[in-house]
């Protein structure tokens, strides 16, 4: 049997059964002949082997060999029956129930447009809600005083929405005023021949007898669906064939609070919260600009969750615009809630460790954002914003630096570059020394911490890997308890610990100060995602330096950086500007003075590159 032969017979049973599939249709699964075609193929592929595509039976290596290769087989082909079977058993107990759900998710999908009858159109949202087994949905019947009354329908979801408002904007307005109206509307055209009435009676209801602040048309039920969803009221009049749909958001939601994650000392003391459009006001407090716009957009299938996109519109890159709005249109999903979510649905390379999206909770760093090109991503029910795109020096940069004197926030910049380093290459650099390099250690210290370790049965590596696990799992075990608890358990877990280990012998006093160090260094750098990045690639350095010492670390520390190199953030360099080498800034390494920041970064291609003039410092012209 030749290879072409045992690539191109499997194919033909699936061609025949497919063929008897159409001819009598629930016979056979579609699963299932698959399954067919890949036995008989894997029976096939069993036989031969070799490099002359047959096996010899008197071989006995190609008879244990296919015959592992055969129980292999088997037990993937019962698995995916199973999964077959159960699969098409679900599907046969609940076929009603599916059934329903198809046609309820084609009334949404296809848009189908609303009915005339008011009695039609409660059946359809009913069905569409599941009612009378969801108790949320709210179907408020009710009748317009007008001459002569009119049936009418309120349907919203209890919980959601202001009832308050729902009292005073639509149904008082509704059953009791309309009188009222109807007889001013008589006088008016009593003694005003010139003055117009309304349209009919659905353009009176929406210009004259719901005094909300929010009031738009739907005309199929697809719409009607979204904005009850959303918080707002749907009101049906008999005989018209459109809604009206009424803001009456009343969502429970935390009220503004201070930065968590973020905090600064002189800073404002305002953080995002879980309510969108408390979000985007934050951010207009702070920009009061007309070119200011806020773009909605729907990302997920099952539980569709609402982005909003800022950016300002006379700043920004028009492409970087279309690029953060079609990678959000294009996500599919069905749960997208967290950011940290749909934060790997939109970025470039998130098979990558690196974060290549700035999260922040802070409404002053996203507006510095926005003000030098960049673009927001707000996501309902989450108190973090993405600021696309982003760069290694961004990451590295906190709140707390724009609200101290220049000369300390580059001398705090420094420390935090510095603990980088140390949390990164600390560890490594001590088990490449210890079991490579002795020589770099002066000989007094060398002695000291041979004599240190000469009771530890363990090599260099064991006992950082066992120290670097247990900070590590202290550290995430204070995260998860309650707060006073963990602050508790992480000083005497660290304490207790540390000096239990060295009194037992199992690992050496400069060891601890090493953990220590190399952990003070990790909580120096501002961006949480990003930490976490460094305390797992610091694993990666410690057994780079056992197998190989410094050449090892070196090594792997240019293909580190040669990897950032080659990430991008929406299509701009990770290490900007410094590879590639662009246009020189002052807040980039180092915080410069703000006289001298006097354009916006040129990486991000603003329409408005100058941010302020020449001489900003303008009183300190001579006079005349």
């Amino acid at each position: 049997m030749t290879d072409g032969t045992r690539r191109t017979e499997p194919v033909r049973p699936v061609q025949k059964k497919n063929s008897q599939r159409k001819g009598s249709p629930g016979k056979e699964q579609p699963g299932e002949d698959i399954i067919a075609a890949g036995d008989k193929s894997a029976g096939q592929q069993g036989q031969g082997g070799g490099a002359g595509g047959s096996l010899k039976p008197s071989e006995p290596a190609g008879e244990v060999g296919s015959g592992h290769q055969r129980s292999h087989v088997s037990a993937g082909r019962a698995a995916r029956r199973k999964r077959v079977r159960e699969n098409t058993a679900v599907k046969e107990k609940f076929a009603e129930q599916l059934a329903a759900n198809q046609n309820i998710d084609a009334i949404i999908k296809d848009r189908v447009e609303m009915f005339y009858d008011l009695v039609e159109n409660r059946k359809m949202m009913e069905k569409v809600f599941r009612v009378p087994k969801n108790k949320d949905t709210v179907f408020r019947s009710l009748t317009i005083g007008t001459n002569p009354p009119v049936k009418a329908l309120l349907v919203f979801i209890d919980g959601i929405t202001n009832s308050q408002v729902q009292n005073m904007a639509i149904l008082q307005p509704l059953m009791l005023l309309s009188g009222i109206f109807d007889r001013c509307d008589f006088e008016c055209q009593m003694f005003d021949t010139t003055r117009a009435g309304y349209k009919d009676l659905f353009d009176r209801v929406k210009e004259a007898l719901l005094p909300n602040n929010q009031v738009s048309t739907a005309h199929n039920f697809s719409r009607v669906v979204e904005d009850v969803l959303n918080g707002n009221t749907a009101l049906l009049i008999d005989g018209y064939n459109q809604a009206l749909l009424l803001e009456t958001k009343g969502w429970p939601y935390r009220s503004v609070s201070t930065p968590q994650v973020e905090a600064v000392i002189r800073g404002p003391q305002e953080a995002f919260t879980e309510q969108i459009r408390v979000n985007t006001s934050l951010v207009r407090k702070i920009i009061h600009r007309p070119s200011l716009l806020t773009e909605f957009i729907k990302v997920g299938n099952s539980a569709p969750m609402q982005c909003a996109v800022m950016y300002l519109d006379d700043l920004v890159n028009p492409d970087l615009v279309q690029e953060v709005k079609r990678r959000l249109e294009s996500v599919r999903g069905d749960f997208l809630l967290e950011t940290g979510l749909v934060e790997e649905m939109i970025e470039d390379y998130p098979q990558h460790m690196v974060p290549q999206v700035l999260s922040t909770e802070r409404p002053d760093r996203v507006a510095a954002s926005l003000l030098e090109g960049q673009v927001a991503v707000l996501i309902d029910g989450n108190p973090f914003v993405m600021v696309v795109p982003c760069t290694f020096f961004t990451l590295m940069q906190a709140p707390e630096d724009a609200y101290i004197r220049w000369p300390i926030g580059s001398f705090v910049r420094v420390i935090r570059y510095v603990g980088l380093f140390l949390a990164l290459l600390l560890p490594a650099n001590y088990v490449a020394i210890i079991a490579y390099h002795q020589e770099f250690i002066p000989t007094d210290l060398l002695l000291a911490i041979t004599g240190a370790r000469e009771k530890v049965p363990f090599p260099s590596i064991v006992e950082v890997l066992v120290m670097e696990f247990s900070f590590e799992l202290i550290r995430e075990a204070g995260i998860r308890i309650p707060g006073t608890v963990g602050t508790t358990l992480g000083i005497v877990g660290a304490l207790i610990l540390g000096q239990a280990a060295v009194a037992a012998n199992i690992v050496s006093p400069i060891l601890i100060i090493v953990v220590a160090v190399t952990a003070l260094g990790s909580f120096a750098i501002p961006n949480y995602s990003f930490s976490l990045t460094i305390r797992a690639l610091r694993f990666f350095y410690i057994i780079l330096a056992a197998l190989a010492g410094l050449h090892g670390i070196m090594v792997g520390f240019f293909i580190h950086v040669g990897v950032m190199a080659n990430l991008k953030s929406f299509g701009v360099p990770l290490l900007a500007p410094v590879a590639p080498v662009t246009r020189k800034g002052s807040d980039y390494l180092l915080r410069g003075p703000q006289w001298r920041q006097e354009t916006r970064p040129d990486y991000l291609d603003p329409l408005q590159v100058r941010r302020q003039s020449e001489v900003s410092r303008s009183w300190r012209r001579r006079k005349g």
